[in-house]
């Protein structure tokens, strides 16, 4: 019985140290922008069996980050590929923008994106490294 709840124990442990370990599929992004340019990041959505319930556009806002740079959220139907959803579903693009941009900068930004959906208001928050030039 011992050397049983020991394997098993051992075995728990083990696969709490993978779930928890750094995926490089999930390492830090770096992002790298000049004064005026923008990049898209990903899509945003809120679905449930592959149909939204989204009551408006998702909205996104920097919590921290360098001077100069702003986050909007583009409304498009976008692909719920996670999910494998067979049609896009409504939702938007998540769009960094970098302002004028008067000397070097470097941080990590974290963003915050609320989801008004018919359940009530959902977040989550997405944090990357950028680097800024002039």
């Amino acid at each position: 019985m011992h050397v049983r709840l020991t394997t098993l124990s051992a075995a728990l442990g083990l696969a709490i140290a993978l779930c928890c370990a750094g995926d490089p599929a999930h390492a830090q992004e770096q992002i790298a922008l000049k004064s005026g340019e923008s990049v898209e990041l990903q899509p945003v959505y809120w679905i449930v069996n592959c149909r939204s319930i989204l009551r408006s556009p998702p909205v996104a806002e920097i919590l921290e980050g360098p001077p100069g740079l702003t986050v909007t959220v583009k409304e498009a139907m976008v692909p719920a590929r996670r999910q494998q959803c067979p049609q896009e579903v409504p939702g938007g693009i998540l769009i960094l923008s970098a302002g004028e941009i008067k000397e070097r900068a470097q941080g990590t930004v974290v963003i915050r994106i609320k989801y008004p959906t018919k359940d009530g208001e959902r977040q989550n928050s997405r944090e990357l490294k950028v680097s800024l030039f002039p």
